[in-house]
């Protein structure tokens, strides 16, 4: 007998919203829109049977994987997979085409998210009504494209009834439906030849983390423009990369279920840890995973938090692939959710008209970001306001897919040409030497022997500092012990963010540090400012040295 699935979803949407079931603040905000959006008198409407259509269809595929599979069992949906399959599906526009056309998910390993994933594309190849779909699963490498894909073709093959039903053929390299000239097929960058030209329907991007570049994601998103009801599911883990499309999506998704962005075909939910969570509690490990105590265990999950706890190696591995939290390196420096609560998004540079200042500037290369950070104090608490500049040329050329955005918000400043103009940069120190009371201006003497001596002429008062381990080990830990006892604020610079995401340090015989990067792409250059900006104050005024004591 066939369940009540819209019954159960709201169930679920209710016990999340209500505090019966942990959850975390995405997942919250996720239900919370369902139900209001149901509540709603619109241009959508919700359609039961449509909702219900497509979780009756996966409970009649069956386990491929595992204990399950081998008692030949028929897939089962939890509660939260249901929620989330009627929503996306069950809504309509006036026309009856659906109202979604992309999902963002991210949830922890192990949630049995590739299961439902290879149910979602074989509905899309056979049952939502599509003549000549075209379904793709999609990831960077072609093993990668194969898992969803696989899952799928071996649910085919072990369901005659399925076959006959849809009139669908399996082969080595493609699900089909000659009828109805229906296709599904990984799809991988590395596989060769030119992926325009695709008509979408249907896509399943797994592991989306994982994506370096941001091309794939841009074909499929521009192939969807010929169907009328189509789908982009995007299904992830957390990752280290903040500057690539899946952090970028996720950041997106963020502003729409806080309400910052109005995307009425955008569907997304988290499955995470908050901020504030201790990751060490149990009741974390539960909130981040939604199949706890079925596909999850919790002994396998204190199994990985204990090694966890003890190895400090495993503990970024654990959050990312366990509780779905986004770290930057495998040897991290900052703790993210310390940075993270440090951000004040009302702050503005123009209440700081007139106070001391220091203004620390790493320049780097002229092909590369250089960054200004502008540091105050005010009763023990220091502000960060960060400013970066880039040519044109680097922006178009670079593989960072957030460099456009970042721009047209303005936290990129991108200058004309092949190089940086420096005049800019110049020109903006000026500015804040008429606008505040400024210190120092602490600058590496690389790359700054020109513009140091224009401003010097000008009696600016540039101090050198060179980026060495006995000028930079104790600024950066005093950044750190800052930032862990909350008297450090920023604004939100994204660009800022995902440089001190990026650092990582190295610990010598005689506990010194010093900020490094991973790859080359991992820029850190506002951050080096920051360490410059904090060493300077820390030479010429008193900051708060109990903060180490407290710590």
């Amino acid at each position: 007998m066939s369940r009540d699935y819209v019954a159960i979803a709201n169930q679920y949407a209710r016990d999340i919203v209500g505090g019966v079931i942990p959850a975390c603040k995405w997942v919250q905000l996720a239900c919370a829109r369902q139900l209001r959006d149901l509540e709603r008198e619109w241009r959508y409407r919700f359609d039961d049977d449509r909702a219900a259509h497509v979780c009756r269809f996966i409970e009649l595929l069956p386990h491929i994987k595992g204990e399950w599979a081998k008692q030949r069992r028929a897939i089962l949906l939890e509660p939260w997979q249901i929620f989330m399959l009627t929503t996306v599906f069950g809504w309509v526009d006036e026309q009856g085409n659906r109202r979604y056309k992309k999902v963002y998910e991210e949830i922890p390993r192990k949630n049995a998210k590739s299961t439902k994933a290879s149910g979602i594309g074989l509905y899309l190849l056979t049952a939502d009504g599509e003549s000549g779909a075209e379904v793709y699963s999609a990831a960077t490498t072609r093993d990668q494209a194969k898992i969803v894909w696989g899952d799928a073709r071996s649910m085919a093959e072990r369901t005659t009834p399925f076959r006959q039903r849809f009139g669908v053929e399996v082969s080595a390299h493609a699900i089909y439906v000659p009828h109805t000239s229906s296709t599904f097929k990984p799809l991988s960058r590395d596989q060769g030849g030119n992926l325009d030209g695709l008509n979408l329907h249907g896509g399943i991007v797994d592991e989306f983390h994982g994506h370096k570049e941001r091309a794939l994601w841009d074909v499929l998103v521009t192939a969807m423009g010929a169907r009328s009801q189509p789908l982009i599911w995007a299904v992830t883990t957390a990752g280290f990369d903040r500057a690539g499309i899946c952090y970028e999506e996720r950041g997106y998704i963020c502003k729409v279920l806080d309400g910052v962005i109005d995307d009425e075909e955008y569907f997304g939910i988290i499955y995470t840890i908050d901020t504030d969570d201790d990751w060490t509690d149990p009741i974390s490990w539960q909130k981040a995973n939604p199949n706890w105590n079925v596909s999850v265990k919790p002994e396998a999950i204190e199994r990985e938090a204990r090694k966890a706890m003890q190895v400090a190696s495993a503990t970024n591995n654990f959050l990312t692939k366990h509780l779905n939290v986004w770290v930057n390196a495998d040897t991290a420096w900052m703790d993210m959710r310390a940075w993270d609560a440090c951000e004040d998004r009302t702050l503005r540079l123009e209440d700081f008209e007139g106070r001391e200042c220091f203004v620390a500037l790493d320049l780097a290369s002229k092909v590369d970001i250089a960054s200004k950070l502008r540091l105050f104090e005010r009763d023990g608490i220091y502000y960060l306001f960060a400013q970066h500049y880039l040519p044109e040329r680097a922006v178009e050329q670079s593989r960072n897919s957030q460099y456009g955005g970042w721009r047209r918000d303005g936290w990129l400043t991108v200058t004309d040409g092949e190089v940086t103009d420096y005049d800019v940069i110049e020109d903006g120190i000026r500015d804040d030497c008429t606008r505040f009371d400024v210190v120092e201006v602490p600058f590496d003497p690389f790359q700054a022997t020109q513009l140091s001596g224009h401003l010097l002429a000008e009696s600016v008062p540039m101090v050198e500092m060179r980026p060495t381990v006995l000028n930079f080990s104790e600024p950066m830990k005093q950044l750190e012990a800052l930032v862990l006892s909350g008297k450090i604020r920023h604004n939100g610079d994204p660009v800022l963010t995902w440089m001190v995401s990026n650092v990582v340090c190295h610990r010598d015989a005689k506990d010194n540090i010093y900020p490094r990067k991973e790859r080359e792409e991992n820029k850190i250059d506002g951050v080096v400012a920051t360490v410059m900006a904090i060493g300077r104050a820390m030479l010429t005024k008193t900051i708060v040295s109990e903060i180490f004591i407290e710590l």
